[in-house]
């Protein structure tokens, strides 16, 4: 099944139609798999072809569309919500994130290696764990190139 057949299953399911709207926000989201949008950053993609769609509409779509796990919301503690397309199916936890406190970039770490340390926790607290999040804060390879760049060119100066 495409992103876009379980999209549109989940909303069938929830009892909601496919409007122009959700399509678009979507096809937004799902097209750039592996960023992670605010809601104004997809107001600014949607606006240039569809300039009729408000950013009102945006933040309730992605409202319904986290309701009903067609999104996840990511916090990175700078006070902006952002979104990426739920895999529940497919992923037994989120992934989890690198996040650059120069520049902002965020990315993804696929590899999960807390499967141990759930286990542990599971056993000592008699806990059972569905999900966790994990981010590491730091500076991503471009930063450190360009910190190393401009410290070569003010000792060579």
């Amino acid at each position: 099944m495409t992103n876009f057949e379980i999209f549109k299953e989940k909303l069938n399911n929830a009892g909601y139609k496919l409007t122009t709207q959700r399509r678009v926000v979507f096809e937004i989201i799902n097209s750039n798999e592996g960023k992670h949008f605010s809601p104004e950053e997809i107001y600014e993609i949607v606006k240039i072809k569809h300039p009729e769609i408000g950013l009102a509409t945006i933040y309730r779509t992605l409202k319904l569309f986290e309701k009903i796990d067609i999104v996840y919301k990511l916090n990175f503690n700078d006070g902006c919500s952002r979104f990426e397309l739920s895999h529940v199916e497919d992923e037994a936890h989120r992934h989890h994130h690198l996040v650059c406190q120069v520049c902002g970039k965020i990315e993804e770490v696929k590899i999960d290696l807390l499967q141990d340390l759930e286990k542990i926790i599971e056993d000592e607290y008699d806990f059972s764990i569905h999900n966790h999040t994990l981010k590491f804060y730091g500076i991503c390879s471009d930063c450190k190139n360009r910190r190393k760049k401009c410290k070569k060119e003010t000792t060579e100066n």
